[in-house]
């Protein structure tokens, strides 16, 4: 009984968030899909270096997991600048403007790690790539 309800207020949530946040659902996925190529290479990195660990393994997914609830808040900021305009009788045209800005940041961010994995595994990265690595 417990867990259909568990089941029944996820699926309520995520079909909420689904039909409010359709916009966001490519830019999400995309996120997504980076952060576990982080995940992986950093993985490979670490083995690599003969340093893996499951602690720093799980350090890394708490923060990938931090990283959709800094995406969570930003999606409630534009619902509630959208709801304070709308109070104040002012048109807010962006819908996701903050939560674009978060995603697209982040996405900066894994890509970036993405390079710096690959770059001490042995992969050969071009000059103008790696000036950015720092």
């Amino acid at each position: 009984m417990k867990e259909n309800a568990i089941k029944a207020v996820l699926a309520a949530a995520l079909g909420a968030l689904a039909s409010y946040g359709t916009q966001l659902i490519v830019p999400a996925i995309i996120l997504v899909a980076v952060m576990v190529l982080d995940y992986i290479t950093g993985m490979a990195k670490a083995w690599q270096a003969g340093e893996l660990s499951s602690r720093v393994g799980i350090r890394g997914i708490l923060k990938k997991l931090g990283y959709l609830v800094i995406v969570a808040v930003a999606g409630m900021l534009d619902w509630l600048i959208r709801y304070g305009a709308a109070a104040l009788g002012w048109e807010w045209a962006p819908e996701f403007l903050v939560s674009s800005v978060v995603i697209v940041w982040l996405i900066i961010n894994e890509l970036l790690s993405i390079l710096e994995n690959v770059e001490a595994i042995g992969v050969p990265v071009p000059a103008f790539l790696r000036k950015l690595l720092g």
